[in-house]
């Protein structure tokens, strides 16, 4: 399979790019600095220096894509805040959220969709159970949770012009990552192996009428 993987210079990111390698497929990976495209070209993974928070950098995603026809292409860059609704957020703090967990995805779907539609292929987001309106209980990491639902709401609106790819959303769990502290249960392998499961089964299902919102696991979230 030809595979991209947009934000994969650690993390979740990382370990989809080392899974998928070790499973014999050929990987496309972005990182935005030497360090992060260094840590998957020893994968051997191809690399593309991106920065999702840059339009100028993303700007040139579809030609450097052109003639592709990816199986498989995840959009996992994310940032991650604790901020609380007690205060207002800074103009920058929303700024830099927004720009790379929606802005960034927003600019890379038109881009990428193409080249994952010649493959009749899946797009999978890398979103959270924090953007599930329907779940929400406290303020904690407020920003984020705002980025995360429009995110969400992106990508299913999005899904209809590109009736070929198939999309899907997918909360990768608490994972024990830089973003989700040493504490979390989860670990990235655990996390990786069941989304890739999870996707390659879809891949033998009917396509359903909406956008599936699903846990790492392959469970689908009851509410939004």
């Amino acid at each position: 399979m030809n595979v991209l993987l947009i934000g994969a210079s650690r993390g979740i990111g990382l370990e989809f790019a080392r899974q998928y390698l070790e499973a014999g497929d050929r990987v496309i990976a972005t990182a935005r600095n030497e360090d992060g495209l260094a840590r998957l070209s020893e994968l051997g993974a191809e690399t593309l220096k991106l920065d999702v928070t840059n339009p100028a950098s993303i700007s040139g995603l579809s030609w450097k894509l052109d003639g592709e026809k990816l199986d498989v292409a995840i959009y996992v860059a994310g940032l991650f805040g604790t901020e609380p609704a007690t205060s207002p957020p800074t103009q920058q703090a929303f700024d830099r959220m927004l720009h790379t967990n929606v802005l960034g995805a927003m600019q890379a779907l038109p881009q990428v969709a193409p080249w994952v539609e010649e493959a009749d292929g899946q797009f999978a987001f890398i979103t959270s159970d924090m953007g599930c309106i329907g779940e929400a209980q406290s303020s904690r990491s407020w920003l984020y949770r705002v980025s995360k639902a429009a995110l969400n709401m992106a990508v299913v609106a999005a899904q209809p012009d590109y009736p070929r790819a198939r999309f899907v959303l997918f909360h990768p769990g608490w994972v024990a990552t830089d973003m989700g502290t040493a504490a979390a249960p989860l670990s990235p392998h655990d996390s990786v192996a069941g989304m890739r499961h999870t996707l390659l089964a879809l891949k033998n299902k009917p396509r359903p009428p909406q956008v599936p919102f699903l846990q790492w696991d392959g469970r689908a979230f009851e509410t939004w």
